[in-house]
């Protein structure tokens, strides 16, 4: 279940729960350097480097749930932190990020 620290402005979110967001059309941004990216991605989930997330704010969804990944969650919570400083609410951390996918038996793109 969705967690929420009244200190942080995201949500924190398990595999299961990103999975049943994406089937309900919640956008997903990989915040993981390129070529961890290429190694293996969510499928579906738009490169935003951590370091340029602020930078590129416009091309966040304003109008749907975004979550961020990374590879363990750490960066992702950056972004998340970094997408709120930009004025986005719907905000979601994937705990465990691409390490958590891959684990609990799901498919990447490559």
């Amino acid at each position: 279940m969705a967690t929420k620290d009244p200190r942080e402005p995201f949500s924190r979110i398990d595999v299961n729960e990103a999975k049943g967001m994406l089937g309900e059309g919640a956008a997903i941004i990989d915040v993981r350097e390129p070529h961890e990216y290429e190694a293996g991605h969510v499928p579906g989930a738009t490169l935003i480097p951590v370091n340029s997330v602020y930078a590129r704010r416009e091309e966040l969804p304003k109008d749907k749930d975004v979550i961020f990944v990374c590879a363990v969650g750490q960066r992702s919570a950056l972004a998340c932190e970094m997408a709120a400083a930009a004025g986005l609410t719907r905000l979601f951390n994937l705990e465990g990020g691409t390490d958590g996918w891959v684990e609990a038996g799901e498919a990447v793109d490559k």
